[in-house]
């Protein structure tokens, strides 16, 4: 993992990873809070936490901070995804207000909104059939707005393998850089 990356996503507990929008310092105390809440969590139901939990503890602190005299509220989202213990996938929002939400796909930060449209007209079921369709959309969304291409992308995997251990991955700028080209190569075939 690239020094540049991690000031952008944190690992809160195995099974869930944390990309921030706004000010970094205000996301090291939230992720703080949101590992020590996992662990509490853990130790008192011993169970693994659920990424809902996770979501609506770290937007509860948000709202609190909004409503308490003397604090200032805290300026940044959080983008919150992972599995539950069952398995299956979840990718939550929370927004400085202190509101969360779930989404299929989503986007934070600047020129979230392009990005969402992008994933808005395109996302199907027949995109996210495997890794290399996901990360193809992915690309595709962000092209409109990111310079010079591949290396200004940063981008993480997180997937269960075939044994479902969760594994975690950060594409290097080549791996980016070869799917750019199939996605160039796919825009000449049809035109």
């Amino acid at each position: 993992m690239t020094a540049q990356f991690e000031r952008y996503t944190n690992w809160m507990m195995l099974h869930v990873m944390a990309a921030f929008a706004g000010l970094s310092a205000d996301a090291r105390v939230l992720i703080d809070r949101a590992r020590v809440a996992c662990e509490n969590y853990k130790l008192t139901l011993e169970d693994p936490v659920t990424l809902e939990h996770i979501s609506r503890s770290i937007a509860d602190l948000k709202h609190e901070f909004t409503q308490t005299t003397g604090r200032r509220p805290f300026g940044v989202s959080l983008l919150v995804g992972g599995f539950d213990p069952d398995g299956t996938p979840h990718l939550f929002i929370t927004e400085p207000s202190g509101v969360y939400y779930e989404l299929l796909a989503g986007s934070i930060g600047r020129n979230e909104k392009v990005v969402k449209e992008y994933l808005e007209e395109n996302y199907n079921d027949g995109n996210v059939s495997n890794e290399n369709l996901v990360l193809k959309l992915v690309v595709k969304a962000l092209v409109p707005v990111v310079q010079t291409g591949a290396r200004n992308m940063e981008i993480s995997v997180l997937k269960r393998d075939n044994e479902g251990n969760i594994v975690q991955r950060v594409l290097f700028t080549e791996e980016l850089e070869e799917i750019l080209r199939q996605i160039e190569a796919e825009t000449m075939e049809t035109v």
